[in-house]
């Protein structure tokens, strides 16, 4: 039998691969387009030139932002505690329903462990925000369903 705190520690790995995995592909296409900027050549077609930079360019802000972004949701991963327990829902627990199993940590999707599914979900979603602080017990209201809180540690 797996211990919570075993199925956190995966679940927790399977949150910061998912981020490392985000992180590679966005410097992998900043570094690209640092590459393309580099070896665009003036041609004689001046305003072709120009507007192909300025595309270039923009794609660099796009994925600048994108990668701020990655760099948040790993820094919210480091605020994780998973060794902690409590009998309220919040940051790093895992609360199981009658429904569905929710890890509280980033937006990663559908994790497994062991055939079973656990949905990764960051603090400032609505489901998350329908469990915050809610007990072993209670009942929430979503999306025209109800649920019940079976487990959460």
């Amino acid at each position: 039998m797996n211990t919570d705190l075993e199925i956190k520690k995966a679940l927790y790995k399977q949150c910061l691969n998912f981020v490392d995995a985000r992180l590679n592909t966005i410097q992998k296409a900043i570094s690209e387009v640092y590459e393309s900027l580099s070896s665009e050549t003036k041609s004689t077609a001046g305003d072709k030139h120009e507007t192909g930079r300025a595309m270039l360019q923009l794609d660099r802000e796009k994925l600048g932002q994108q990668l701020a972004g990655i760099q948040n949701l790993k820094q919210g991963l480091r605020k994780i505690n998973i060794e902690t327990t409590s009998n309220k829902v919040g940051l790093g627990s895992l609360v199981y329903t009658s429904q569905h199993h929710y890890f509280i940590s980033i937006s990663a999707g559908e994790l497994l462990y062991n055939n079973d599914k656990f949905y990764a979900i960051s603090f400032s979603t609505s489901i998350a925000k329908a469990l915050l602080a809610k007990q072993v017990g209670d009942s929430i209201q979503f999306r025209n369903s109800t649920f019940a809180i079976t487990k959460i540690t």
